[in-house]
C-alpha cells in the first residue's frame, strides 16, 4: 500500500498561488491513478484534479484553467500548482492514490492533508 505525505499548504493573499505536493512511499508510485480532492469546513470532499498513471489529467469546473496537476514518478511526488487562489479555494487538500489488481479488487490510500487558506 502507498503512503501519502502532503506539504506546501500555507496562507495566501487572494489572487496569489502555491503549489502543494504528495510525497508517495512503499509501492511502486507509477501505478497508481492519483488524485487530488479538499474539503472545506462543513463542506463535502470534492475531488478537484486527477491524472492517471498514463498520464491523462482532468478537473472540475470549479478550477480548471487555475489548477494544474502533475506528477514525477521518478521522484513519486504528485504536485498541485494552484493560481488565481480565490477565498473559495480554502479549505484541507488532500491526496489521493487508486489502482486495480488483476482481479479488480481496489486499492487506494490518503494523505493526511495540508491546509490551504486563502484570506487577506
Amino acid at each position: 500500500q502507498v503512503r501519502l505525505v502532503e506539504s506546501g499548504g500555507g496562507l495566501v493573499q487572494p489572487g496569489g498561488s502555491l503549489r502543494v505536493s504528495c510525497a508517495a512511499s512503499g509501492v511502486a508510485f507509477s501505478i497508481y491513478d492519483m488524485a487530488w480532492y479538499r474539503q472545506a469546513p462543513g463542506k463535502e470532499r470534492e475531488l478537484v484534479a486527477s491524472i492517471t498513471r498514463g498520464g491523462t489529467t482532468n478537473y472540475s469546473d470549479s478550477v480548471k484553467g487555475r489548477f494544474t496537476i502533475s506528477r514525477d514518478n521518478s521522484k513519486n511526488i504528485l504536485y498541485l500548482q494552484i493560481d488565481s487562489l480565490k477565498p473559495e479555494d480554502t479549505a484541507v487538500y488532500l491526496c489521493h492514490a487508486l489502482r486495480s489488481d488483476r482481479y479488480g479488487v481496489q486499492y487506494q490510500s490518503w494523505g493526511q492533508g495540508t491546509q490551504v487558506t486563502v484570506s487577506s
